[in-house]
């Protein structure tokens, strides 16, 4: 394996420390981002971190001056605006530098959780109804969505804006949570109908030829009768809730084997719709009734060790230095003919 210089991009706020030891990182926000850089590390390339904030003139000079094989983005939004990181990858793109995770085309089409949707319909990809509430504007509920629904933000990932209170069963609570949406969140809300069902995840790798790992599910084992079984805000970020509840996330278990073959050959068909590439998590429900349907594909997911999709490439033989390495051969890989 050749050494590499890997400029890894990571937001201003969150760049590991100098000299910080993994017990530290476990429960501080710049864990991925330390997990990153300390694995690479380990594995013999010559590893830079750049803090980015609203500025791109940094990422030039430091492109200029490194001279990165490779640019490892962990950036999850530019100047604090959550959708304008796929400008960024533009802007790599356009300086002609190899990346890591997926092109710019790719990030667009999967954040934008409406426009996937219409594509992946059109492709005969099942989805939610949905229809979409956007700020200033009175949102009148089409009379084919019926209740319950599931209300959230349009461009917003990491369940932001997620609670219980997001599964609406009638009219008044509908409008208030568009409300909620539009005023806190400060996006455009998403509404659709809500599936009743298992939660499931399905990481892939790959450009053209896709791998996909073992199938992933939320379970909720000690949430109470009457709550909903949904991934909220609350449940993603606090230790003290999930064990309360005893949610758990692992290998999804008693699915026929037909019915898993099934799941990944859809989630392969998602990410080949959306034109993804390097690697994705795509998040579906699977009803009562054995039905898929498809939520959302998530461009560039969470990659720290422990984390669902690091944890599914490990059951799938993958260790966390090779996986960043996978990561790593895809974006020197990637070329834009291929769909970016």
């Amino acid at each position: 394996m050749k050494n590499l210089r890997v400029l890894a991009l990571v937001h201003e706020s969150l760049v590991p420390p100098a000299g910080a030891k993994a017990e530290e990182a476990a429960s501080a926000p710049w864990r991925t981002e330390f997990d990153v850089v300390e694995c690479l590390s380990r594995l013999g390339h010559d590893v830079h971190a750049l803090g980015v904030g609203g500025e791109l003139n940094p990422i030039r000079k430091a492109i200029d001056e490194f001279k990165p094989d490779i640019t490892f983005n962990l950036l999850e939004a530019f100047d604090d605006v959550s959708t304008w990181d796929q400008n960024v990858v533009g802007y790599l793109e356009l300086l002609k530098t190899k990346y890591t995770g997926c092109n710019s085309r790719g990030m667009l089409l999967g954040r934008d959780k409406a426009l996937a949707k219409k594509l992946l319909s059109y492709h005969r990809i099942r989805v939610a109804e949905f229809a979409i509430a956007a700020r200033g504007l009175l949102f009148r509920r089409p009379k084919r969505l019926a209740f319950p629904l599931f209300v959230k933000s349009l461009t917003m990932d990491s369940s932001i804006g997620i609670s219980q209170a997001s599964v609406v069963e009638n009219e008044e609570k509908l409008q208030e949570r568009v409300r909620f949406i539009h005023e806190s969140i400060g996006t455009d809300a998403l509404v659709e109908r809500y599936i009743e069902g298992r939660e499931l995840y399905v990481g892939i790798l790959g450009n053209q030829r896709l791998r996909a790992l073992p199938i992933w599910e939320l379970s909720f084992e000690k949430m109470p009768e009457d709550a909903r079984k949904i991934a909220t805000e609350r449940l993603k970020w606090s230790l003290t809730y999930q064990k309360k509840h005893g949610i758990v996330s692992g290998p999804a278990r008693d699915l026929p084997e037909g019915l898993s073959r099934r799941i990944l050959e859809v989630c392969k068909r998602v990410y080949r719709i959306l034109y993804l590439s390097g690697y994705a998590r795509v998040d579906l429900r699977l009803s009562e009734a054995g039905e898929i349907f498809v939520i959302e594909a998530n461009p560039n997911p969470q990659i720290a060790r422990g984390e669902d999709f690091a944890d599914a490439a490990v059951a799938a033989g993958i260790e966390y230095g090779p996986l960043l390495q996978q990561i790593v051969n895809l974006g020197l890989a990637w070329e834009p003919s291929q769909g970016g």
